[in-house]
């Protein structure tokens, strides 16, 4: 008989409920920020809040009192969430350049030929799994700043297409997403580049908090969305990590406004790059890498080494670090595309869908009941998830939602005698 990974491994966190402010978020979100990023990208041409996507019905059906899906599939045109980081690092570096310490520049400000004139010719440079790229890309383009972009060996064809079409160039590095990371860096260095970069290492902290900052633009839109409804808060968050970045926006995001009173958040990454919780499990309060090829489907969290103040922000504010193979991210891909009845169609890479595929296993299946004990879900529980990519990879989401690869093993498939936990 085959034995297959089960689709949830997990650990919990519990000292993270025992900090009720934490240094390293005050630190990365300092006071004023999320008001900041956002103000900054309601400025951008096109812009407007991402939906906020209601799952009724697929609550009904796990028992829970509401799935909430922030759908970042269209945000600018752009297929993903990234942008935001990329867009807001960007605005504060040429903030930094001109030495505008205590005043903003609008966005047509930033964009026009006298900014250009100040801060001269810069080259902006970042490793990306194709996300993140694009969003870099599409923001040098509209500064009229070249860009080298530095991608994997096994990152697919229409991720480098996406990223070509904002005119910046792209390098493919024999390696992994790490791999890349260097060789972005060291070139950098070596040609006098800017490295716009998600993730962090010693003397590297400034951008890649910027972006994470950019990133809380949407959750400030989620709870605008939310209070609509009469919700103040989720009372739980799934959200999906690589090296850290997004996840720790949000985490930070909820700590900073709320306190010890945050909702209660579960990181979900690649069972083959399972950076964080191998750090978790580890429990020296320090991140650690994993090593490999970290193959896995989930392409935008393909990352072994994890942002270092990415982590020491979610090692004070997560509840439950999870990780999952490749079929459960595949199996929130189709259920986000043939949904319940009275439910919306979302389109949801694999990056974007592996949180909704955890939350259900996790609310069907018996044997996880202690990790849905841990985190305290159930009928009243107000599920927040991201989903952060649309389809950047069309050939491989036809694969999935097409022709079923990745399918979950026999024993975790869904059928009406499933027990579900109340």
């Amino acid at each position: 008989m085959t034995t297959y990974q089960k689709p949830i491994e997990w650990i919990a966190n519990p000292r993270a409920r025992e900090i009720a402010n934490s240094s390293a978020v005050e630190s990365v979100f300092p006071a004023g920020v999320f008001e900041q990023a956002r103000s900054f990208h309601r400025q951008i041409p096109g812009y407007r809040p991402s939906p906020l996507r209601n799952l009724s019905s697929l609550a009904s059906m796990l028992s829970v009192g509401g799935i909430w899906v922030k759908d970042e599939s269209v945000r600018l045109n752009l297929n993903s969430f990234k942008v935001l980081g990329g867009s807001f690092a960007i605005y504060q570096f040429i903030r930094a350049k001109l030495g505008l310490t205590d005043e903003n520049l609008t966005y047509d400000e930033l964009v026009s030929e006298a900014t250009k004139a100040k801060v001269g010719e810069i080259t902006f440079a970042t490793a990306t799994d194709g996300n993140h790229g694009r969003g870099v890309a599409w923001g040098a383009s509209k500064l009229n700043c070249k860009a080298v972009i530095y991608v994997h060996k096994d990152t697919s064809v229409a991720r480098i297409r996406a990223i070509e079409a904002y005119g910046a160039e792209v390098r493919v590095v024999d390696g992994n997403y790490d791999d890349a990371v260097r060789q972005a860096t060291v070139d950098a260095d070596a040609n006098g580049w800017q490295v716009i970069s998600d993730t962090s290492w010693d003397g590297y902290t400034d951008i890649p908090s910027w972006v994470m900052q950019g990133y809380t633009t949407m959750l400030t839109e989620a709870q605008e969305q939310l209070a609509g409804t009469g919700i103040v808060k989720p009372t739980h968050v799934f959200v999906q990590a690589g090296v850290g970045a997004l996840a720790a926006a949000t985490t930070g995001f909820y700590s900073s406004r709320f306190g010890a009173d945050r909702p209660t958040t579960i990181v979900v990454e690649p069972a083959e790059a399972q950076c964080l919780l191998h750090s978790a499990q580890i429990g020296d309060g320090k991140p650690h890498d994993v090593h490999g090829e970290l193959q896995t489907i989930m392409a935008g969290l393909a990352c072994g080494e994890p942002s270092p103040i990415a982590w020491d922000v979610l090692w004070d504010t997560v509840d439950a670090f999870v990780a999952c193979p490749d079929y459960v991210a595949a199996k929130g891909m189709r259920v986000y595309g043939v949904p319940l009845h009275g439910d919306p169609f979302i389109v949801s890479g694999e990056s974007g869908a592996v949180t909704l595929g955890a939350l259900m296993f996790t609310a069907d299946y018996a044997e996880f009941h202690d990790l849905k004990e841990h985190i305290g879900l159930g009928p009243d529980s107000q599920i927040l998830l991201i989903n952060s990519e649309g389809n950047t990879d069309p050939e491989y989401f036809r694969r999935v939602v097409w022709e079923g690869a990745n399918s979950s093993p026999e024993e975790y498939r869904w059928s009406p005698e499933v027990e579900v936990l109340d």
